[in-house]
């Protein structure tokens, strides 16, 4: 299996030299887009980290520690770590879409509780689904102009051989700033839920239902388009307890899986700065 790194190079190419231009209404910018783009990653291989230019690794970090405590309030330990996710924020200081609270109380059920009890009573189950998307308030005709409806919508977790595998299907990425961490983000879930339970990371695939790189971000594609991959393998073992204490919200976790990552850590020089594309729905 391909390198993370090559694989998000080759892809990044390849929609630079053969993507269709589209012009997005919502945030007012042009992209380049593939539709359908499909990457994975073998835990055994090491972590699917971009070493190509260097990532904001704490972010990712502590977002998955967010989502697992399932709650809805950026300024909610989050905060601590970026504000991302306050522009989505409502005015009762509440972010309605967190993928956190769609996972465990949106919909009137914990479905990270139940997986990890279905997939504990009947590990060769098929059955393991997470969603995070609400055909009742996202998008289809939704009025809401501070609406922000999760790009990735679904993930299905399975246990082959003794690993957990995790699928993840994603309506819209964007391919210079959130792949690189959507990527980390769902590793780092997939190894947390392995230890909870008791079984080793297997494979982390990715759908990108539409991949695209904005207009502004073209010149950073180009230059990452000329690097090569020369990174050795990441490795890490995520610390005792590690779902216990993301659910309690416990930064001492935070501080213990980045000091792993930072140590062996070593990316080639950063981009331009660049910008998110925010619009009225993300």
């Amino acid at each position: 299996m391909m390198s993370f790194d090559q694989q998000y190079r080759d892809a990044i190419r390849r929609i630079m030299t053969e993507g269709e231009e589209v012009f997005s209404h919502r945030t007012g910018l042009s992209t380049k887009a593939i539709p359908g783009m499909f990457f994975e990653a073998d835990a055994a291989d090491g972590f699917p980290l971009v070493t190509l230019r260097k990532i904001p690794v704490r972010i990712f970090v502590a977002e998955m520690v967010w989502f697992l405590m399932g709650s809805k309030r950026p300024d909610e330990f989050l905060g601590d770590y970026t504000k991302i996710w306050h522009d989505f924020m409502h005015d009762d200081g509440t972010v309605p879409a967190a993928y956190g609270y769609r996972w465990r109380h949106h919909f009137g059920r914990d479905q990270i509780a139940l997986l990890m009890q279905h997939l504990t009573e009947e590990p060769t189950s098929r059955q393991g689904v997470v969603i995070y998307w609400d055909p009742a308030d996202d998008s289809l005709g939704s009025k809401n102009k501070k609406l922000n409806v999760p790009c990735p919508y679904s993930f299905t977790a399975n246990i082959i051989n003794g690993k957990l595998n995790l699928n993840v299907v994603s309506r819209s990425e964007d391919m210079m700033l959130g792949l690189p961490h959507d990527m980390g983000g769902h590793a780092l879930l997939q190894y947390v839920f392995a230890q909870k339970l008791g079984v080793k990371p297997g494979k982390l695939s990715y759908m990108a239902c539409h991949a695209h790189i904005y207009s502004n971000h073209y010149d950073q594609a180009t230059e990452l388009m000329s690097r090569e991959p020369e990174h050795d393998p990441i490795h890490i073992q995520i610390p005792e307890n590690s779902f216990a204490r993301a659910e309690q919200g416990d930064h001492a976790l935070v501080k213990e899986i980045l000091e792993q990552i930072q140590a062996q850590y070593k990316p080639q020089k950063p981009l331009a700065k660049m910008q998110i594309a925010v619009g009225k729905a993300h």
